[in-house]
């Protein structure tokens, strides 16, 4: 008698992640309490299951969830604000003024309803968050059924989020605790970076981190010249500090790493340290060049984040893993670095694993959680189809994403959002334009 199951999803062609560059033809996932059942050949499926759903994906290639490993949502209300100019000026002269006269909780989580709603429309279905009130963009997050780590920031200076240093650390262990138990949410320390972060700070998280098992979630060598400042002001490279702290670890989320010595790199492999590396952001602000091939055959797990859309300006992990592959033989001077098949590991299981989510998702296998997004490959930018994966990596857009399933919910449907009132959250974000731009014209006005 067939097992009754809640879906089954026949593929044209399946990508499960692992093992690695695999690619299935005609087969099946099924799916039960949010959890993938088995992997089978469609013939098999259909004669070992009963199920409640069927969705039939005769031109698609499924693919596991995308994970975002690093990003800044609520900045999608920043999209455009101050482009063409160099990260110190960008953040000093801009995003910081312009955060310190709109920052609240409304602004956060309006902005994270508009990043979220473009991840899932570019098949992303967890991201890796890092911005004030955590709070505010977890909310978010549970009202659209997202998967995310939620970050809790730690910065030296005053904020609408928090007024000290205490404060900071106070309310991070709250939202922390708020969040306990929650099926998508888990949390990891956001400290900013080593220019706006203290020893003292550091070590705290560092105990905090070892207490709670967090990660820990930190801009690292972003520039050459953050490098040259700490050597300067401090006789030690960020990298060397951080370390002496004792946070290069297992639970080290080390995002952009653009200047690295081949002594760092080998540290990172023997730590377990995680790199996320973000190239459009990177090239964007002309930060540098994360080594990310030295760093993958060094061993050392790397994933592919966005950053945030005032400085990208775009949540598109289609984009951001092409760009990530094509980069890196740049770089290593090697046609065959950071191939098609690693690149997308890169942005799903290597994503999972940074932020300590690799048993729960990032590859389609029993008994993992159901984050599943289906790619149409029959439109003719891709077309004809020789190696999936190629072209979903070199050829496919964000655009071709027909169907998203978080934990076995379908959020996207034929290209459509489920359940989500878009026009709603378009004259939210249309409002915030008006607000942002104002201050930008008067810069004495404040937020309200």
């Amino acid at each position: 008698m067939p097992q009754p199951i809640d879906l089954l999803l026949l593929a044209r062609w399946l990508i499960p992640v692992e093992p690695h560059g695999v690619v299935l033809e005609d087969h099946a996932v099924a799916v039960n309490g949010g959890s993938v059942v088995e992997v089978l050949p469609q013939a098999d499926a259909r004669a070992k299951y009963s199920s409640r759903q069927y969705v039939d994906l005769p031109q698609h290639v499924l693919i596991p969830g995308l994970v975002n490993a690093h990003t800044h949502s609520p900045m999608t209300l920043m999209r455009g604000l101050a482009d063409d100019m160099p990260l110190m000026t960008w953040l000093h002269e801009h995003i910081w003024p312009a955060e310190a006269a709109v920052m609240s909780a409304e602004f956060v989580r309006d902005g994270s309803e508009l990043a979220i709603v473009e991840m899932l429309r570019g098949g992303t279905t967890t991201c890796n968050e890092n911005y004030f009130f955590p709070d505010a963009f977890a909310q978010a997050c549970k009202s659209f059924g997202f998967r995310a780590r939620v970050g809790l920031p730690i910065i030296e200076f005053p904020s609408a989020w928090a007024a000290d240093i205490d404060e900071y650390f106070d309310r991070a262990l709250a939202v922390h605790d708020e969040l306990k138990g929650d099926p998508l949410l888990s949390c990891t320390f956001a400290p900013h970076a080593p220019y706006t972060v203290s020893d003292s700070s550091f070590e705290r998280i560092r105990t905090l981190s070892d207490q709670l098992d967090l990660p820990v979630h930190l801009h690292l060598h972003e520039t050459a010249q953050e490098v040259e400042d700490a050597k300067h002001d401090l006789g030690a490279r960020p990298f060397a500090r951080v370390q002496g702290l004792g946070l290069i670890n297992d639970r080290l989320i080390a995002v952009h790493m653009t200047q690295l010595t081949d002594a760092e790199i080998a540290a990172c492999a023997e730590a377990g340290v995680s790199v996320v590396h973000c190239p459009e952001s990177n090239l964007k602000l002309a930060s540098g060049f994360c080594p990310a091939e030295n760093l993958r055959r060094a061993g050392v797990n790397v994933a592919i984040g966005t950053d945030g859309c005032a400085s990208n300006n775009n949540l598109d992990m289609f984009g951001e893993l092409r760009t990530a592959a094509l980069l890196a033989k740049g770089v290593a001077k090697d046609a065959s670095a950071f191939d098609a098949a690693y690149a997308l590991r890169a942005a799903t299981l290597n994503g999972a694993r940074a932020l300590g989510f690799s048993d729960l998702i990032g590859s389609i296998q029993a008994g993992k959680q159901a984050d599943l997004t289906a790619v149409r490959l029959d439109p003719p930018e891709t077309q004809p189809v020789y190696q999936p994966i190629s072209q979903l990596v070199y050829a496919a857009s964000r655009r071709q994403v027909s169907d998203v399933w978080i934990a076995g919910r379908r959020k996207l449907a034929n290209g459509e959002l489920v359940d989500v009132d878009l026009d709603a959250l378009l004259a939210k974000a249309a409002r915030w334009r008006e607000r942002v731009a104002a201050i930008r014209c008067c810069p004495d006005t404040m937020a309200e």
